[in-house]
């Protein structure tokens, strides 16, 4: 079945299969490559990639630490949030090498043998025990002949394990320093606290101190006293024991004296008086006994005479006769009395020469003793004259060092008074730095930790290597290769423009009209496909659909022109325009004067359009004014070309008519 339609560079009719064929050209074109790119994170697994693990542990506080081969259970398994999604092999060197070569591997990541060594290399520069610390790494290596993101790929799965494990590592050194604060500051407030009571202790030692020269001055003034009086002790002790020798000497004479008294009393003296008292005695007793019997003579005749009371004389003579007798009675007693002392004394005088005899003895013992004890102790008294001597030379000696103490003792309490305030400023310093170092729970140390290791993380972004823009940038290259299609297979201008009577403008609108009825029903299969790939809202997908609709009328519109102006160069300007539309829609770092070109071409509008449609960038409404500037822009070209092809030279009209572009 055939169409009235022109097919360019031919005088064949236009089927419905070729219609067909223009149709489905940017949907099978969009749908190739939004089912190649959109999203390929979800396919990763078809990635084959292989792990050589070098690493050997190390040994770190006693506990094996074998980090190569966690990285590679990580990479294999994945975790909780982020599982394993390429297929991975445990392999070796050789292996991966020639499965690298050979297709088998599309990338090998390889994990050297001092892998745990650096990693852990910071535990012993931190703690002082020593080593240097090293930064681990991880090489990613991929097929000579890997296709162009596989090395992107490669290189974010190793970037984000080594920044994985990092983090894990940074997370428990920074919890380890966190704890550490806490530790410290304990340590420091018991620090402060010490230092407090040392300054406390200091203050007093201070105080004591300023104390200690007063009583070293007193000690040396106390010395020299001392020292002095001693000396005069000695010459006094000196002076006594010359004493002590004359009165030894004295008592010895006293001795002598006393022994030769006593002899002569013994030998002679003591007889002699020995028998005078003897005969005393026996004379006065003679008298006392003839006394005593006179006496009781008298007695009698006193009683006879009635001179004792009761009875009184009778007579004046009897009463003379009474007192003559009471006279002699009381004379005749006194004598028998005085006979009685005599006697008495005589044998008192001879028992005390008995007992001066004795006496005297004893006397000469004692003096002899007393010579003795004189000189004994004039020989102490000569030592203690010496001692006095020694003291008073010691004395002297301690008086010096007392005063080179009370230097020394002023000395020391400054410096103690030093010490005193130094520790105070410590102990006040220590309170300060306890005070200031935080403190941390494990459970807190463990959160911080966490947080300092990765301390920005981006949110709003996506895990898949195309964003956002991908489905509007592939959906407007398949509409732009689509409009370029249509007038590959339809004609630009009408054949007959130049022997038509119908105006220039209804002849490239008829000519357009195909076209973009072929564009509008390509923005539509499009808009199909993206939404059966990502599955978008549908308020999003309505607009989406309606921009693809347009873009898809205007794109035919802009491709008619360039070929109505230009002929067959027009289909490689809009092959260039495709290109230059892809290579500065996938990566903002292309060079400024392609940037500047790309936003002067009709693609432009209708990307931006798209783009706010599924995204919240604006600009939807420039977008559609651009793409219907473009269109009516387009067709006025069109139109201006459809004009010119409707004059000719006499010599054209001549020549047979060529196929029409």
């Amino acid at each position: 079945m055939t169409l009235s339609l022109e097919r360019a560079r031919s005088r064949r009719p236009v089927t419905w299969l070729t219609l067909i064929g223009v149709v489905l050209l940017p949907v099978v074109i969009g749908g190739i490559l939004v089912a190649a790119l959109y999203n390929p994170v979800e396919r990763l697994g078809d990635m084959r990639a292989a792990i050589v693990n070098n690493d050997k542990p190390v040994t770190v506080n006693g506990q094996l630490v074998p980090l190569g081969r966690q990285l590679s259970a990580g990479l294999v398994e994945g975790s909780d949030d982020l599982p394993s999604n390429l297929t991975w092999t445990i392999s070796n060197t050789d292996d991966a090498a020639a499965g690298l070569a050979d297709g088998t591997y599309d990338a090998v990541i390889t994990i050297p043998e001092n892998f745990s060594a650096a990693a852990t290399s910071t535990a012993g520069a931190s703690d002082g025990s020593g080593g240097t610390p090293e930064k681990a790494t991880i090489s990613a290596q991929t097929s000579p002949d890997s296709l162009i993101v596989d090395d992107a790929i490669t290189s974010q799965v190793a970037s984000a394990a080594a920044s994985v494990l990092g983090t894990q590592l940074s997370t428990v050194y920074l919890e380890n320093v966190f704890l550490g604060f806490t530790t410290l500051g304990d340590k420091l407030g018991e620090a402060a606290t010490g230092a407090h009571q040392l300054a406390d202790g200091a203050s007093q030692a201070a105080t004591g101190a300023a104390q200690l020269p007063a009583g070293a001055t007193a000690l040396a003034t106390g010395a020299t006293q001392l020292g002095d009086g001693a000396t005069e002790l000695s010459a006094g002790l000196t002076q006594l024991a010359d004493g002590t020798r004359q009165s030894q000497n004295g008592a010895g004479q006293l001795a002598a004296g006393l022994g030769t008294v006593s002899g002569q009393l013994t030998s002679t003296a003591a007889d002699t008086l020995g028998g005078a008292a003897a005969t005393t005695v026996s004379y006065a007793n003679a008298a006392a006994t003839a006394t005593q019997g006179l006496a009781g003579t008298y007695t009698q005749l006193l009683t006879a005479n009635n001179c004792i009371p009761p009875a009184t004389p009778t007579t004046t003579e009897q009463g003379a006769v009474c007192l003559a007798l009471g006279q002699l009675a009381t004379g005749v007693k006194d004598s028998a009395t005085a006979a009685g002392y005599t006697a008495g004394y005589a044998s008192g005088v001879q028992q005390g020469l008995g007992q001066a005899a004795a006496g005297i003895d004893q006397l000469t013992a004692g003096a002899s003793a007393l010579q003795t004890g004189l000189g004994t102790i004039a020989d102490g008294q000569d030592t203690a004259s010496t001692g006095a001597t020694g003291l008073a030379s010691g004395a002297s000696q301690l008086a010096t060092g007392a005063t080179q103490l009370a230097a020394g003792a002023t000395t020391l309490a400054d410096g103690v008074s030093q010490l005193s305030t130094g520790t105070a400023s410590l102990a006040d310093g220590l309170d300060q730095a306890s005070t200031s170092l935080p403190s941390y729970t494990d459970q807190q140390a463990s959160d911080l930790a966490s947080v300092v290791a990765n301390p920005v993380q981006a949110e709003g972004t996506s895990s898949t290597l195309f964003g956002a823009s991908a489905i509007p940038l592939l959906a407007m290259l398949a509409l732009w290769f689509g409009g370029l299609a249509s007038f590959i297979a339809l004609q630009a201008v009408p054949r007959h423009a130049l022997s038509s009577r119908r105006s220039s403008a209804l002849l490239a609108v008829r000519a357009l009209a195909p076209a973009a009825a072929i564009g509008a029903l390509q923005g539509l299969l499009v808009a199909v496909i993206v939404q059966l790939a990502a599955g978008y809202d549908a308020g999003a997908w309505w607009s989406f659909a309606g921009l693809a609709v347009v873009a898809g009328i205007a794109f035919a519109a802009v491709n008619q022109a360039l070929v109505a102006v230009f002929g067959g160069a027009g289909r490689w300007i809009s092959a260039l325009v495709g290109v230059l539309a892809v290579a500065t829609g996938i990566v903002s770092t292309v060079p400024g004067v392609l940037s500047s070109i790309a936003g002067l071409m009709p693609t432009t509008p209708a990307y931006n359009a798209m783009l706010a449609a599924l995204t919240a960038a604006g600009g939807l409404g420039a977008g559609l004014a651009g793409m219907i500037v473009w269109a009516g822009l387009a067709l006025v070209a069109t139109i201006v070309a459809v004009a010119r092809r409707r004059t000719a030279k006499a010599s054209a009209l001549l020549a047979p008519a060529p196929a029409l572009a």
